[in-house]
């Protein structure tokens, strides 16, 4: 049963992926502001409106410049209401919800019969997304692996059992069959895969090894963020320890999942106090002042670094069929490995 036009909108929780509209593409739908409703945020206010449509999927929309009102187009979700304001909102034609192979060069690591291992370089997203709906590393691994690939992780990701953030690099296994994926998904499961990362941080943590424990779930003061929280979340453990100093200004580390949850190594060092270097959503740069010890090169290495400096160096499992434990390595990309070099220099 859906809501009647206008009724609240409690749920104030954000959808992690965007629901198909049952609503008609290419059409305008159009509701007006009632007085008791002024100054709700404009994406809640209509997804109480709109029941066919997730909040998700009303405030891509709004960010896209497919609301408007009384002519103007308003693109900021968190708009407030005012009563008596009329709204429209057209919903654009939908995009396939099965991603299509895709011609891509992977750089295989393995593969065979039941599964692949794929070294992703930074700016890839893992599977089709609200912002990427395909060349994405699924539709590469559709072109490549034709009808092999597994059906089991969902029809917008078909083989994947993990995945790594878009500008995080490093190693991912996909299966091939539904066999494969359930033997790699009961080992992600019970967490007996391993997983070795290597990352620079921001400063240099007092105790050159340890356990980073707590709980993540989405933070309460940013829905886009995820952080460790008292209530909820997903038990979270990360062991690090450091490899590197590069003075007191950063240090490479290496860090290993006991568990793996969204963001994890991300949240964990930032609560840790060393952000990850390139980190735009959980880092920060550091001042200038606390720079000073380093080179020229060395600093603007650091400030300018394009994305979190976070690699996924090894992956290791029992292959599903066979029982025998594969364990792969690889190393840095060049723009980590260059970062690592300028530090060496301080």
């Amino acid at each position: 049963m859906t809501r009647p036009l206008f009724e609240p909108f409690e749920d104030d929780s954000l959808d992690e992926d965007i629901d198909p509209a049952e609503v008609e593409p290419g059409i305008s739908l159009a509701a007006t502001v009632g007085a008791e409703e002024a100054g709700t945020r404009l994406d809640k206010w209509l997804s109480g409106a709109l029941p066919d449509l997730s909040r998700t999927r009303i405030k891509a929309l709004i960010e896209e410049g497919m609301v408007t009102a009384d002519g103007a187009t308003i693109s900021d979700a968190s708009f407030r209401v005012k009563s008596g304001q009329s709204f429209a909102l057209v919903i654009p034609e939908s995009i396939p919800a099965i991603p299509q192979p895709q011609p891509m060069d992977l750089d295989i690591v393995y593969e065979d019969e039941d599964l692949i291992v794929v070294n992703k370089p930074a700016g890839l997203v893992v599977h089709p997304a609200p912002g990427s709906p395909d060349c994405t590393l699924v539709n590469g691994l559709l072109h490549h692996c034709s009808s092999t690939l597994s059906g089991i992780g969902g029809v917008k990701r078909p083989g994947i059992v993990h995945r790594l953030d878009k500008e995080t690099s490093g190693l991912i296994v996909a299966a091939k069959n539904d066999a494969a994926h359930n033997g790699l998904a009961v080992q992600f499961a019970d967490h007996s895969i391993t997983r070795a990362y290597r990352c620079v941080v921001w400063g240099v943590p007092a105790q050159k090894s340890g356990e980073i424990e707590g709980n993540i779930g989405r933070s309460p003061t940013n829905r886009k963020k995820m952080a460790i929280v008292n209530k909820g979340g997903k038990h979270a453990l990360t062991r690090y320890r450091v490899l590197k100093m590069f003075g007191t200004s950063a240090s490479q580390v290496e860090c290993r999942l006991a568990t793996g949850r969204t963001h994890q190594i991300r949240v964990h060092m930032t609560a840790l106090g060393h952000p990850l270097v390139g980190d735009s959503t959980y880092g920060r740069v550091r001042s200038a002042q606390k720079l000073r010890d380093l080179a020229p090169a060395a600093r603007e290495a650091l400030i300018g670094f394009p994305r979190q400096a976070l690699h996924a160096f090894l992956l290791g499992f029992i292959h599903p069929r066979t029982g025998e434990m594969l364990r792969f390595e690889k190393e840095e990309p060049n723009d980590l490995r260059q970062l690592v070099q300028k530090l060496e220099n301080v």
